[in-house]
């Protein structure tokens, strides 16, 4: 007789924190300990529970594994601050310039409209 397998779908916040240390680390393939120095660094801001117990989120531990990478390619934590500084820096500009635009384009239909 066959059997069936419901599959449930289930997605996370890529936000929330949910991973403990442990977790966290083996996923990024580091010592928990290394995780705690990035922290104390400011490379990493995990989130805390009631009782102060760190919990990692998904973006946490992609930022954890970019980080691991830069380090593997020869940057300096010095370094990897740096780069990390900049692409948050962009990452805004980009933002703000989409915003810009958007305001540019409604101004010039609503322009185009006052013509008509």
């Amino acid at each position: 007789m066959p059997t069936f397998r419901r599959q449930i779908k289930a997605s996370v916040d890529e936000d929330r924190g949910v991973f403990m240390i442990s977790i966290a680390a083996e996923l990024a393939e580091m010592h928990p300990q290394t995780l705690r120095m990035y922290e104390a660094r400011g490379l990493i801001a995990p989130k805390r529970s009631p009782k102060n117990t760190r919990l990692y989120s998904q973006r946490d531990v992609e930022r954890l594994r970019r980080i691991q990478q830069m380090t593997a390619e020869g940057l300096n934590l010095v370094g990897v601050e740096t780069v990390l500084g900049l692409e948050e820096r962009m990452e805004k500009m980009r933002s703000e310039l989409d915003r810009v635009r958007r305001r540019a384009e409604e101004l010039e239909r609503a322009r185009k409209g006052e013509r008509r």
